[in-house]
C-alpha cells in the first residue's frame, strides 16, 4: 500500500480522533505491536499460548494505543519544533492544541498500567520501563531527546513490549543477549530515523545524537550498533546474528547508493516487519516440527 492510499483510509485530522489515529503513525504500528508477536511466538509452548487473552490483549495494546501514547507525548512537547520540520507537511501530523489530545495519551498510558496485575514480576518492571521512557524521551525533566547518545539510548523501548508478552506467557524474562541484542538494534533504528531531521533539530537548537556526530558520522553509528547487535544475538543462536545481520548491509547500501535518506527512511517499516516476520516463522517452526 502506497503512503497516499493510506492516507486516503484514515479519518481527518480535523477532529481529535482523526489527529490521534494519524499521531500515532501507523505506518511505525509494528514497531511497537511486532515484538510482542515476536516475544509470544519465542514463549508459547503451543498454540493456545499464541491466542491467550494475554497475548490477544497486549499486542492490541501495543498495536494502538501504545503508539498513541509514545507519539502523543512526543507531539505535545515537540509542538514548537514541529512547526518547522517538514515531515509534518505531508507523512506525519501537527498537534494543534486539542485539549482531548493530551486526556486520551493519558488514557493510552493507563491502559498499559491495567496489565500489571496479569504479569509477573519482570513483566511489570519492562512495562514500567516502557511507560517511564515514552514519557521521559520528549518530557520534562530528563527529555531525553535532547542528548546526545541518551536520546539512542532510551529508544531501546521498542523492545520492552516483546520483553512483557515473553515475561507475560513465561512466567520469566528472555534472556539476557536477547534483550542487549534487541536494544541495541532499536538504538540503531532510533538514529537512523533521526538522520533526517539533522537540520531541522539544528534549527530549532535541538541538539541529538544525530545532530552532533553529523550525517556521514550518524551513518557509522548506526551500523556499529547494528552490528554489536548481530554479534550479541549470536549468543542466543546464530540464526539471529544472520538476520539481524541485514541491517549493515542495508545501511552500506545506502551509503554507496545515491539514494536520499529522506526516502530510506520510510523503507523501514518493510525491513523490520520482513525482520520480524522471519524470527517469527523460525519460532513457530520449532513450536510446531521441533
Amino acid at each position: 500500500m502506497t503512503d497516499h492510499a493510506l492516507d486516503r483510509l484514515l479519518p481527518s485530522e480535523s477532529t481529535a480522533s482523526g489527529y490521534l489515529l494519524r499521531a500515532s503513525r501507523p505506518r511505525f504500528w509494528l514497531y511497537l505491536a511486532g515484538p510482542v508477536i515476536v516475544g509470544v511466538a519465542y514463549a508459547a509452548s503451543g498454540v493456545d499460548d499464541l491466542f491467550s487473552p494475554l497475548a490477544v490483549a497486549l499486542f492490541a495494546y501495543f498495536l494502538v494505543p501504545a503508539n498513541v501514547f509514545l507519539y502523543g507525548v512526543n507531539d505535545v512537547f515537540d509542538a514548537d519544533i514541529d512547526a518547522e520540520n517538514p515531515k509534518k507537511e505531508d507523512r506525519e501530523v501537527r498537534y494543534q492544541g486539542d485539549r482531548l489530545v493530551p486526556a486520551a495519551v493519558v488514557v493510552s498510558g493507563l491502559l498499559g498500567v491495567a496489565f500489571v496485575p496479569f504479569l509477573p514480576t519482570v513483566g511489570v518492571a519492562a512495562m514500567a520501563a516502557f511507560l517511564l521512557l515514552s514519557v521521559e524521551y520528549s518530557a520534562p525533566p530528563l527529555r531525553f531527546k535532547t542528548t546526545p547518545f541518551l536520546d539512542s539510548l532510551s529508544n531501546g523501548l521498542y523492545i520492552l513490549p516483546g520483553v512483557v508478552a515473553y515475561a507475560g506467557l513465561t512466567g520469566q524474562g528472555p534472556p539476557l543477549a536477547a534483550i542487549a541484542g534487541g536494544w541495541l538494534w532499536a538504538m540503531g533504528m532510533h538514529t537512523f530515523s533521526a538522520i533526517p531531521d539533522i537540520e531541522p533539530d539544528r534549527e530549532a537548537g535541538i541538539e541529538t545524537t544525530a545532530t552532533f556526530l553529523g550525517e556521514s558520522r550518524t551513518y557509522a553509528y548506526c551500523a556499529a550498533c547494528w552490528l554489536a547487535a548481530a554479534a550479541v544475538f549470536g549468543f542466543v543462536h546464530p540464526f539471529f546474528a544472520a538476520v539481524l545481520g541485514v541491517y549493515p548491509v542495508f545501511i552500506a547500501g545506502i551509503v554507496a547508493s545515491d539514494v536520499s535518506v529522506d526516502r530510506a527512511y520510510w523503507w523501514f517499516p518493510f525491513l523490520n516487519t520482513a525482520a520480524g516476520m522471519v524470527l517469527t516463522l523460525s519460532a513457530l517452526w520449532v513450536m510446531l516440527y521441533g
